[in-house]
């Protein structure tokens, strides 16, 4: 192999993706203006969906974070990223935390993220239901 400069090369670890915000779906307008400050629990949360390796493939974590205390308030994890997840994660909040109408959620602009037909960015939810 040194003689001919053959070099054997590692083959690169795919990693999925969890955000593509190139879909047609109306995005809610920006609440936050990136000034991501909250004076109380419940005015503000966060929601984003990573992945995590395990020993028999990839693993999606969705979390919902509350902006003021930094505490994760619902969480969810599958084996896929459609809007299931985050939706799961969004009732476990809603469910523990019984939030105010007034309360604003933040996510990216991904499609997984959606609800209805809107995808991500800040939206404010009425109690009850997500």
């Amino acid at each position: 192999m040194r003689r001919h400069d053959i070099r054997a090369t590692a083959a690169r670890r795919s990693r999925p993706g969890t955000t593509d915000s190139r879909h047609g779906l109306p995005v809610a307008p920006n609440l936050l203006q990136q000034r991501f400050v909250a004076s109380a629990p419940d005015q503000v949360w966060l929601a984003d969906i990573t992945y995590v390796p395990t020993g028999v493939g990839w693993l999606y974590l969705a979390a919902v974070l509350d902006l003021a205390t930094r505490k994760v308030v619902g969480w969810a994890m599958r084996d896929h990223t459609r809007t299931e997840l985050a939706a799961a994660a969004l009732l476990m909040a809603v469910q523990r935390q019984r939030p105010a109408p007034a309360l604003i959620q933040h996510t990216d602009r991904a499609a997984n993220t959606r609800r209805g037909s809107t995808a991500g960015s800040s939206t404010r939810r009425a109690s009850g239901l997500p």
